[in-house]
């Protein structure tokens, strides 16, 4: 278990790594150069800004000497990770559709893993200035108005400076607002809406890109999520630990709660987040 000094040291590096990473991504996302845009082998499309975060993320992060395990280098072997107590879980750039349709909904997702379970996670949304960070039985946090800085710095005095815990607000009474993915949704999504709206005819549908939806079910500003298109373990950890730190809970279908993670197949399961106020 890691101690006080030990968590605040890991806490504050991935919270100015992500500010850092938000910052390339953003040069790039308002520059006039070509995005550099590939196909992955999954066949879902990878950029320039993809790569530069990735290495800046993991170049930053080296100075802590632990392991990372990010989307761009997803090809790791498990027998290489499998006895990884302590490890680094990174998407670089999420939500890259988002990114290249210029709807600004991307982010950068980092979340620090201990014994396979997310315990620290932070999501940062560049283009909105707004960071979410959790610590397993702390809690969650929204700082605004943090803005892209290739040379963040913040010590820990300022990355608590002006953060608000979550959720912000009570919203039990409220028509209910499921949220699904802007650019990965199925049948299978809409017929799980649709079942939900049999109970809650007023629900609203809210679309959104990126991990920016548990973002919002922490907020309480949705209540729940549904995903039933392919995700990856770097697309919920970081998101994970903010939300159920904030009371919500990630469901797996199949039962029980909680993703499984370091698996042999990094890919997840669908699933369904519910906020501390939808159970």
């Amino acid at each position: 278990m890691l101690n006080k000094e030990q968590t605040d040291f890991l806490l504050v590096n991935a919270y100015n790594a992500a500010v850092r990473a938000g910052a390339r991504i953003i040069d790039i996302y308002t520059g006039d150069a070509d995005y550099g845009v590939d196909l992955k082998s999954d066949h879902t499309p990878i950029t320039i800004a993809d790569r530069e975060s990735h290495e800046l993320i993991k170049n930053y992060l080296s100075q802590t000497r632990i392991p990372l395990l990010s989307e761009e280098g997803r090809d790791l072997l498990y027998e290489e990770r499998r006895n990884w107590d302590l490890f680094w879980m990174v998407d670089p750039l999420d939500g890259t559709k988002e990114f290249l349709k210029g709807n600004g909904e991307f982010t950068v997702n980092i979340a620090l893993m201990c014994d396979n379970e997310p315990y620290i996670g932070i999501i940062y949304v560049p283009y909105i200035r707004r960071i979410y960070f959790a610590q397993r039985g702390v809690g969650s946090y929204l700082k605004t108005d943090v803005r892209p800085d290739g040379e963040a710095s913040f010590d820990l005095t300022g990355l608590w400076s002006d953060s608000v815990r979550l959720p912000l607000r009570e919203c039990a009474n409220e028509p209910i607002r499921i949220a699904v993915s802007r650019s990965h949704n199925t049948d299978e999504t809409f017929e799980h809406v649709a079942r939900i709206k049999s109970v809650h005819p007023d629900a609203e549908v809210i679309e959104q890109g990126s991990s920016y939806k548990f973002c919002l079910l922490a907020e309480g500003a949705v209540e729940v999520y549904v995903r039933t298109s392919n995700t990856y373990e770097w697309d919920t950890a970081a998101g994970e630990v903010i939300l159920s730190e904030a009371g919500g809970v990630v469901e797996p279908f199949g039962g029980g709660t909680g993703m499984q993670y370091n698996k042999t197949s990094l890919h997840n399961p669908y699933f369904v987040c519910r906020s501390k106020f939808f159970r």
